[in-house]
């Protein structure tokens, strides 16, 4: 054999122990990358069905130099550890561990192997950030052309921020929010207890205080269990005593409380049920309001308004800052207050009402058929189509045809004082209202898709806090007639619905799924 001839049969057998990655690393990674659907076609058939395309891909490798990122035994056990945190978050953490699961404990792995790595961790991050479901499909929301989403980094820049730092790059993807961090360690707490044994009070008649009854040993393990009673609360030999009263009383309160329930001590259906809800209940619970977080995220802005729908309550933000809160009602079940974000432009002080085509025909029909006085007693005129005032007795009120019914402003006026206007296409607003009483009530699913305001003037005075709109405010209200005032600045107002809260001190409350939304969410995280 000529020394020419050997030479290419010694480069050959050299070039063959060369490793995919090392030659990747050297001189073809961009080169393959650009070729992904050549190179790696299983991959690259999942990739292309996911929200991290290959062209994200193509572009992270590009931007940290065309080189291999998961050589590192130890970074991909960083990852791995980081990965399975997200549990946490209440996301699918299978979705981003395939290429791991690969590598297993290589000291190098290949091009496809890293790729699919990778594309684990951008999409862990883009969940983290945006969510896992696509919030359109499961819950949407109308959003005013005006009030644009925030805009949010890509999920290449949060890779890139911190290239080398992998638990820094996932914690700026985390929404920011305090209540987000809270309920991330509620679900910490829940997971521990998932498998832990559900405790269930069986179904009889209401259980009231000073009141014997054999569940009661049952509901004092429950209580024991969910941490409404501690052992020092209760003596050992009382273990088994089927008297209700005393400690055991005050805990179910303190629960009742905590559920939005009202706080009377009596166990009956609403409290049975929520006692009843097992650790997988309230896991998936958390779980589905830790991805309605990541979705709001974009939504929230520092000085905003949110209704909160679930929970019938109103905050009022400024700088990020809640800086004041008050109760609302809100819909019932079968006229739900929609869900939205737009921008509260004006006020009607001393409105009118004009009532909404649903409640006419469900509601004030069938009563004026029955007490033909209904009209003058609540101050309402009969228009027809093009707004004329008819005779109420010239009226076929068994088919009354195309009219409307409004009602004057002043006392007894279902809108109170004043209207709080944005814009969105289900005619909503908040408004004050005459059924102050209702405001006491533990549920408070009582309007037709209005807010109804508690303490509404001090919302007034939120909303206009500029002197001229608080001169003209103060006008319009002393003058008894209806006026339009417009805010000099628009306020951001959001109407979200959240089932799980946690107070300042800590104290997590769940909200009776009133609308049972969570259930579809629920379904379509486990569906991941």
């Amino acid at each position: 054999m000529s020394k020419i001839s050997f030479r290419i049969v010694l480069s050959a057998v050299l070039i063959s122990l060369i490793s995919p990655v090392a030659m990747a690393n050297q001189t073809s990674v961009g080169e393959a990358l650009d070729a992904l659907n050549s190179r790696c076609p299983l991959e690259y058939r999942q990739f292309a069905a996911s929200a991290i395309s290959p062209v994200q891909l193509r572009d992270y490798y590009r931007e940290l130099g065309d080189r291999l990122q998961w050589q590192s035994v130890a970074r991909r056990a960083q990852l791995q550890t980081l990965l399975d945190d997200l549990r946490h978050d209440g996301l699918p953490t299978h979705l981003y561990q395939a290429g791991l699961q690969r590598a297993g404990q290589q000291a190098a792995v290949e091009l496809c192997t890293d790729v699919t790595i990778s594309h684990g961790y951008l999409l862990a991050l883009r969940h983290l950030q945006r969510g896992a479901l696509d919030q359109a499909k499961v819950e949407p929301y109308w959003v005013e052309q005006a009030s644009a989403l925030r805009a949010l980094p890509s999920t290449l820049e949060l890779a890139l921020r911190t290239p080398d730092d992998l638990e820094q790059s996932l914690n700026a993807a985390r929404p920011a929010q305090v209540l987000y961090a809270r309920l991330r360690e509620q679900m910490r707490t829940v997971n521990q207890r998932h498998d832990a044994a559900s405790v269930q009070l069986p179904a009889g008649k209401s259980l009231r205080p000073d009141t014997r009854d054999p569940r009661t040993a049952v509901l004092r393990k429950r209580l024991l269990l969910d941490g409404y009673l501690s052992v020092g609360d209760v003596d050992e030999s009382a273990m088994d005593d089927d008297l209700y009263e005393g400690a055991l009383v005050d805990a179910v309160r303190l629960f009742q409380r905590d559920h939005y329930l009202d706080d009377d001590g009596v166990i009956g259906p609403a409290t049975l049920r929520e006692l009843n809800v097992t650790p997988a209940q309230r896991l998936a619970q958390v779980r589905v309001n830790l991805e309605r977080l990541r979705w709001l995220e974009a939504y929230l802005e520092p000085d905003i308004l949110i209704v909160d729908i679930a929970g019938a309550r109103l905050l009022y933000l400024e700088d990020g800052r809640v800086t004041w809160r008050t109760r609302t009602q809100v819909g019932t079940v079968a006229r739900k207050t929609p869900l939205l974000k737009s921008r509260i432009t004006h006020l009607t002080m001393n409105p009118t009402w004009t009532v909404p085509p649903t409640i006419l025909r469900q509601d004030k029909l069938p009563a004026i058929r029955k007490d033909p006085s209904y009209l003058a007693r609540n101050r309402m005129q009969v228009l027809d189509g093009q707004g004329q005032v008819l005779d109420p007795e010239q009226v076929d009120w068994s088919a009354p045809g195309n009219i409307m019914l409004r009602q004057a402003a002043g006392p007894g006026n279902a809108l109170g004082q004043v209207a709080i206007r944005f814009a969105n296409p289900f005619s909503v607003y908040l408004h004050d209202t005459p059924s102050q009483h209702l405001f006491g009530r533990a549920t408070r699913t009582v309007s037709s898709g209005c807010v109804r305001v508690e303490d509404v003037q001090r919302l007034l005075d939120l909303l206009a806090a500029d002197e001229p709109t608080a001169r003209a405010v103060a006008s319009a209200k002393a003058a008894g007639k209806t006026r339009q005032v417009n805010l000099a600045q628009p306020v951001p107002v959001l109407l979200a619905y959240l089932t799980v809260e946690v107070d300042a001190d800590g104290r997590v409350r769940y909200r009776p799924d009133s609308y049972g939304y969570d259930g579809r969410i629920a379904a379509a995280l486990e569906r991941l």
